[in-house]
């Protein structure tokens, strides 16, 4: 359904863009490639109050979960930052408790706007191709005829996983939980749109893409998704240390972004082969060919050699040996960060000051530009095919 072939000469639209096509079980999304989608709702630990310790630990138990995803999974971590809608009612068993609160309700009322956040983690799975379905159904037997392949039983594979998941993620978060259909509908429709608001479940819930697109989005340069200026700062590189909890500063901006973290893993299979090859590269690149040339006519062996390659050659060699070890999985990471304005110096603003809180954390940015339209797109949960990064990180990152 990615190709538009039949119906057009090219994509004009965005919903053309768009992955999502049916709810065909509660929360589940059919996407146009035949990929399976479902999201969760979460909320971690509170990053002021847990010691560094405890934070590690819980990164340790979230890699136990992660790790055991390979090829044809895809995850969309998201923390989204929206405006406050108004201050949260209580009851106090006494007035001086109460008068204390409505003092926090008079500041929080006040002329400055509150920001809080949301988080969501977007569960994508593809299944095998028919070809590799055949092979393995000669293999192993089944209630089914020979050459059928029914959808149901991999979507609920698909849901036995992911409640395989939502169960090891609630041992150590204090809130997660599925979405239901209207609440996964009204989050998609909050990803592409500039002003959110609930979405109703309709009697036939196909054509989502078309369904859910209330305004237009315009290319090029600098893009916009209706009256609002899009602008998105990916992240490049990484620094050699990091910790739990590293961007919490982003947290504390008061404006609306979307934070989204696309995580791709590889199988053991494919990861192996994929760090024996860049293994290997770094290994070659220790000696230059006029090194390697003068070992072979004096015999000798050349003291001098490219340090920077050597450390690489190990630290792949450390990273098959934790793949080796069952310790962690890898895949390939994609981490971007989206502001918008109505106002284009505003939204210039904002990206500026989210490159000034994570670059000054150690990593590396790039303001997308000609990529800006892709980058967005692949910040979209259930779009694998966009702004792919390529080198690989492991879960416990």
């Amino acid at each position: 359904m990615l190709n538009l072939s039949e119906y057009r000469g090219k994509a004009d639209r965005l919903a053309d863009h768009l992955p999502w096509v049916a709810l065909v079980a509660p929360g589940i999304v059919l996407n146009k490639d035949g990929s399976f989608q479902r999201t969760l709702r979460f909320r971690g630990p509170d990053l002021e109050s847990a010691t560094e310790a405890e934070l590690v630990g819980i990164c340790a138990r979230a890699n136990n979960a992660l790790r055991r995803l390979g090829s044809g999974w895809a995850l969309f971590f998201e923390a989204e930052r929206v405006e406050a809608l108004g201050y949260p009612q209580s009851r106090f068993p006494d007035a001086a408790s109460w008068l204390v609160d409505e003092e926090r309700r008079a500041a929080f009322e006040g002329k400055v706007a509150h920001f809080e956040s949301r988080y969501h983690l977007t569960l994508l799975f593809m299944p095998s191709p028919d070809s590799q379905a055949r092979a393995e159904s000669a293999l192993v037997d089944s209630h089914h005829s020979e050459g059928e392949r029914d959808w149901r039983q991999e979507m609920a594979r698909f849901r036995d996983e992911t409640a395989r998941v939502l169960d090891l993620l609630s041992g150590f978060m204090p809130e997660v939980r599925a979405l239901e259909d209207a609440e996964t509908l009204t989050y998609l429709h909050g990803t592409i749109a500039t002003r959110r608001h609930p979405v109703a479940v309709p009697e036939t819930p196909m054509y989502l893409d078309g369904f859910l697109v209330d305004v237009p989005l315009t290319g090029g340069l600098e893009p916009m998704l209706g009256d609002q200026h899009l602008r998105t700062l990916t992240i490049l590189g990484f620094p050699n240390l990091t910790r739990p909890g590293i961007l919490d500063a982003l947290n504390n901006q008061d404006f609306a972004y979307r934070w989204v973290t696309r995580f791709i893993p590889l199988d053991k299979t494919a990861a192996t082969k994929t760090l024996t090859r860049l293994r290997r590269q770094w290994f070659a690149k220790r000696k230059s060919i006029s090194a390697i040339l003068r070992e072979v006519v004096t015999n000798e062996p050349v003291p001098l050699v490219d340090s920077d390659a050597d450390n690489k050659a190990l630290d792949a060699d450390e990273a098959l040996q934790a793949l080796g070890g069952d310790h962690v999985g890898f895949g390939y990471l994609t981490t971007t960060v989206t502001v918008w304005d109505e106002d284009r110096q505003a939204a210039a603003e904002k990206l500026r000051a989210v490159e000034r809180v994570v670059n000054g954390l150690g990593f590396t940015t790039i303001r997308e530009s000609v990529n800006a339209v892709e980058a967005w797109l692949g910040s979209l949960p259930g779009h694998v095919y966009a702004n792919i990064r390529q080198p690989l990180v492991h879960t416990l990152n």
